[in-house]
């Protein structure tokens, strides 16, 4: 309902698009050879990544990751390149209309473009997803490139993509939130969020039964600790054009709980919530990676098992701070892009051990019966320096600072040991190690492992409720879930007092080295070059090959899970003025306050041009990031259950580190729009479709004919309308924005509008002689498409719009800002 051009952080950061890592590299055209041996290089320079590691093989078959009938399958798979799939914004006007696009046009038009693989369809939808909003492409980027008919569906993707209408995802990616059960009035917190598709899609679940006009009663946190990676979030989720998100800043395992001392606080009137706490929890932690093999092939030469070992620490500490933060009765889906057991069924068992049956894994075999799954490992191995380790008691004194006890099946402590001393004296003597070497091709091998004769153990928690996807089940990545269920309380939980949780969450001016290296691990993306960072050298020493000679290319840096997606922007801390007023800067450094914006002045000159009545709630639910009213440019929507947790954070000492939060709903108008208007804010596009029901003034009704030239022309003079009774009113407006709303049939234009969400409507300017549109160049485009397709199939699938064009009839349209800077 309602249509607009969606706000998007600074483009300059996205444009570059990611490199393709499976492409040969072209010879410089430029470059002139010095003779023929010059030219024959040119040719045959570039060689593919090896995508072979002796490594990984013997670590994984001895892990039973598969069977060994199978492996052979599983590796080859592992070798080719992921397919592209991308998913239906279910919550969006145009979901039926796209989907009947794919079904009934794309699928049979590209049926004739299968490649080899074994694929039988061009496009097909993802069976286990519901409603067949999913789909799965069988074309790489340089393949869509390849003809007419499949550049037609590049572009399509693009196009929806930009919009928000689909979202380019890799489909094991997608399989985490639904099975949290979310519900359109549950608290969600995604503790590990960008790049933002898992978001996304969280917030269309909860989105997807409102009616017009109306906000669902939960709302969603995405949390990253990486300011840039913050940025890249608040990219993906503005396409959603919600007022149910906050996106914060801070460290999963230190997430601020929000504890209301209702001794020592006052509590307002209105404040229903004590404690941040959450009906569900996404836990998509940082790890290794390797299930991401497929779309970074550049792991396969740095891959040791070492990685998923230095973060099991830290990711046990993520899992159980998303449990503490759980509603008894609540839900958490823990899940990673690796198949590393240490980094999967063993965090799952050190989780269950240390909540000491307060949480129980939940069976979900029966859920998605189409998605091929396999149960988690119930035993599994440790390698250390080349030693494979059945059980903690196998770990030497000197290693047992490295391999910790929940790294095995049985857990257990060292501290128990303690009085076997013989034992553990000798463990440390006779232990048989042996030592990597180099093969003449640089990848690491080992040698004979030795396995040290102890029983093998096998976990006591049923581990096989857990499920892991391996590529060649379905044509995916890799991807590890369990999902747990909060039934009591955590046993011996201490709750921090208020004094330290706001100590925790001071940023430190001078980080200790621990702090430091916590800090490069970045969010639940697994970029192998950041975990390389935060595992302990002393793991990465003893696992890994020698690569100080080894040239490290330029996508070494690229992220490795979701795919598709834009690098990481610039750092924006760094350019915030280093003399910032300490009214304005708030609490957190670099980050603005939100501040409740409470000019009623401003409110009610914008509820009398707009005609919005008093059913529409702004008391309280508009913010800005900007103390100074006067200066104020941009006012945001929050819904009523953002709005409490934005009141409980204030009254907690403002423990979250805000970046976004809330739906722009009204811009101050600039000087080229003119001053002649008396509201001096104009409707957002993002906002309109939530307020439109409520709007009983400067609104119009364009015939199709109007509404089309509208689009397509961007600039059109009251005259010139072919409805003149339409151009008379447009003509017989207030000056300045107005909105005009597609008429639905033959409607009469003395009817009063009839808002659902099926509505499309469009912002424009009321000039002095001409109607202008507010709406970007590529909402145009994407808008004229849908209606063409429905008005004239034909010819919808011919539009051509200038998609290099920001300037839409004549204005310029704003840089879209980043919601945590400054708003002045």
């Amino acid at each position: 309902m309602g249509r607009g051009g969606r706000s998007r952080t600074q483009r300059k950061h996205f444009r570059q698009s990611r490199e393709n890592v499976w492409k040969r590299s072209k010879s410089d055209p430029n470059s002139k050879p010095n003779d023929e041996n010059q030219t024959q290089t040119n040719h045959t320079s570039w060689t593919p990544f090896a995508t072979e590691n002796s490594s990984f093989d013997l670590y994984y078959k001895e892990q039973n990751i598969v069977n060994e009938e199978e492996w052979e399958q599983f590796v080859t798979v592992l070798r080719t390149p992921l397919p592209a799939s991308f998913r239906i914004n279910s919550s969006t006007q145009f979901a039926d209309d796209i989907r009947s696009q794919l079904e009934n046009d794309f699928a049979h038009s590209l049926r004739d473009e299968v490649t080899e693989g074994g694929e039988k369809e061009a496009i097909r939808p993802l069976l286990w997803y519901p409603g067949n909003f999913a789909w799965h492409s069988n074309f790489s980027r340089m393949q869509l490139r390849k003809n007419q008919t499949l550049e037609r569906f590049h572009e399509f993707l693009k196009l929806e993509n930009e919009i928000g209408n689909i979202t380019r995802q890799e489909a094991v990616s997608m399989v985490p939130p639904l099975f949290l059960d979310v519900h359109s009035d549950h608290f969600v917190l995604d503790m590990c969020a960008a790049p933002g598709s898992k978001t996304f899609q969280l917030l269309e679940i909860i989105h997807q039964s409102t009616k017009a006009g109306l906000l669902p009663d939960g709302m969603v946190i995405a949390n990253d600790l990486d300011v840039q990676r913050c940025n890249l979030l608040i990219h993906q989720t503005k396409r959603m054009c919600t007022a149910n998100l906050i996106v914060t800043n801070h460290e999963a395992q230190n997430f601020p709980g929000c504890r209301l001392n209702r001794n020592h606080e006052k509590i307002e009137p209105d404040q229903h919530i004590s404690q941040l706490l959450f009906d569900r929890v996404l836990c998509d932690v940082p790890c290794s990676g390797d299930g991401t093999l497929r779309k970074a092939p550049d792991l396969w030469r740095k891959w040791n098992s070492g990685m998923g070992q230095g973060l099991h620490s830290l990711q046990v500490l993520i899992a159980m701070r998303g449990l503490s933060l759980l509603n008894v009765g609540g839900r958490m889906v823990y899940s990673t892009c690796s198949m590393n057991p240490i980094e999967n069924e063993a965090v799952v068992a050190e989780v269950l051990r240390r909540c000491g049956g307060s949480v129980e894994l939940v069976d979900v075999s029966s859920k998605l019966p189409q998605l091929i799954r396999r149960p988690g490992l119930k035993s599994w191995k440790v390698h250390d320096k080349g030693t494979w380790l059945v059980s903690c008691k196998d770990v030497p004194k000197y290693r047992r600072s490295v391999i910790l006890p929940g790294m095995f099946p049985s857990g257990g402590s060292y501290q128990e040991l303690v009085d076997n001393s013989n034992c553990s004296a000798d463990m440390g003597d006779n232990i048989s190690v042996c030592t990597n070497r180099n093969s003449e091709d640089g990848v690491q091998t080992i040698e004979e492992p030795v396995t040290h004769q102890s029983a093998e153990e096998v976990c006591d928690f049923p581990l096989e409720h857990c499920m892991r996807i391996v590529p060649h089940d379905q044509n995916t990545g890799a991807f590890f879930i369990a999902v747990l269920q909060k039934v009591a309380p955590l046993p011996a939980t201490q709750e921090k007092s208020k004094s330290e949780i706001v100590e925790q969450n001071v940023e430190p001016l001078n980080p200790s080295l621990e702090d430091a290296q916590a800090l490069k691990i970045n969010s639940s993306e697994s970029a192998i070059e950041e975990v390389c960072k935060a595992v302990p050298e002393e793991i990465l020493n003893d696992n890994k090959q020698n690569t100080e000679d080894l040239e490290v290319s330029p996508v070494e840096e690229q992220d490795s899970k979701e795919t598709e997606e834009p690098p990481i922007v610039e750092n924006m801390a760094k350019k915030v003025p280093a003399k910032r007023k300490l009214q304005i800067q708030g609490r957190w450094r670099g980050v603005d306050p939100v501040v409740f914006f409470k000019d009623e002045a401003i409110i009610n000159s914008i509820r009398a041009f707009y005609g919005i009545g008093e059913h529409f709630p702004l008391d309280g639910h508009l913010v800005t990031r900007n103390n100074d009213a006067s200066h104020v440019k941009r006012i945001y929507y929050v819904s009523k259950s953002v709005k409490d947790v934005l009141k409980l954070n204030f009254s907690a000492g403002q423990q979250l580190k805000i970046t976004s939060v809330g739906l722009k709903m009204f811009e101050r108008q600039s000087a080229q729009e003119g001053s002649d208007t008396p509201c001096a804010f104009r409707i957002s596009s993002e906002g309109l479709p939530l307020v439109l029901p409520y709007i009983t003034k400067q609104i119009l009704h364009a015939s199709p004919e109007d509404f089309k030239r509208l689009l397509q022309d961007k600039d059109v003079k009251f005259a010139d309308f072919a409805d003149a009774e339409f151009g008379e009113k447009a003509a017989n407006l207030m000056p300045g924005y107005c909105v005009v709303i597609l008429n639905k049939g033959n409607r009469s234009a003395t009817e009063p509008p009839k808002v659902d969400e099926s509505t499309i409507a469009i912002g424009c300017w009321r000039g002095r002689v001409r109607l202008t549109v507010m709406v970007t160049a590529m909402d145009c485009q994407e808008l004229l498409e849908r209606l063409l397709i429905r008005l004239d199939p034909e010819k919808g699938a011919s539009v051509n719009v200038d998609k290099s064009s920001n300037n839409v009839g004549g204005e310029v349209q704003p840089v879209p800002e980043i919601n945590g800077k400054n708003d002045e």
